[in-house]
């Protein structure tokens, strides 16, 4: 007569039914499952655009034809 028992799990579906009623817990079941519906399409969704950014190829890169540094100007600052 524990908590696992068939007797117990009986009367509390008895209980839920009397509370909510056949109709509300249907209900609520679609809903659940309206939910799991939207989680999975989402994935889903994330999953293609992910193979999509993997599919574009990033732009070549530039080359860098930076001219060279100006010379440091060599005068002597002590001024002798």
């Amino acid at each position: 007569m524990g908590i696992g028992s068939l007797w117990h799990w009986i009367i509390v579906l008895l209980i839920v039914l009397i509370l909510f009623g056949r109709g509300r817990i249907a209900e609520m079941m679609g809903d659940f499952g309206k939910g799991i519906s939207s989680f999975k399409k989402g994935l889903n969704e994330t999953e293609e655009t992910a193979v999509k950014a993997a599919r574009i190829e990033p732009p070549a890169a530039a080359p860098t034809d930076a001219p060279a540094p100006a010379p440091a100007d060599k005068s002597d600052a002590t001024g002798a």
